[in-house]
């Protein structure tokens, strides 16, 4: 019986590693602040810093294609990143309106 159980542990531990990597992908999109969310985003890097640092905004990631604007649940790992144009690794969460940001660099 013991060895079922740690069967099964093992089983669904591999499972839910192999359904978060399904759910994450790469996404084009702008770091901004909460904000202004996507209203300006690519003109003005500075304001979206700002907002940030001195009025208290939260980071927010602002896709490409959509102009959805999803908080950050992780947001240290965009902190050099404010008001750039990026492309992300990111699992969404739909329900939360959120993205978990793996990896982050900087379009050119």
């Amino acid at each position: 019986m013991r060895r079922f159980c740690l069967l099964l542990v093992m089983l669904f531990g591999f499972g839910s590693l192999f359904a978060a990597a399904a759910d994450s992908s790469k996404v084009n999109g702008w770091i901004s602040d909460s904000m202004c969310g996507a209203k300006h985003v690519g003109q003005n890097p500075k304001c979206a810093q700002e907002c940030i640092h001195s009025m208290g905004a939260r980071p927010v990631f602002v896709d490409d294609a959509k102009k959805a604007v999803w908080s950050i649940d992780n947001p240290d790992t965009v902190k050099a990143f404010y008001g750039e144009h990026v492309v992300v690794a990111v699992t969404l969460d739909e329900a939360k309106k959120s993205v978990h940001v793996a990896s982050i660099a900087v379009l050119k």
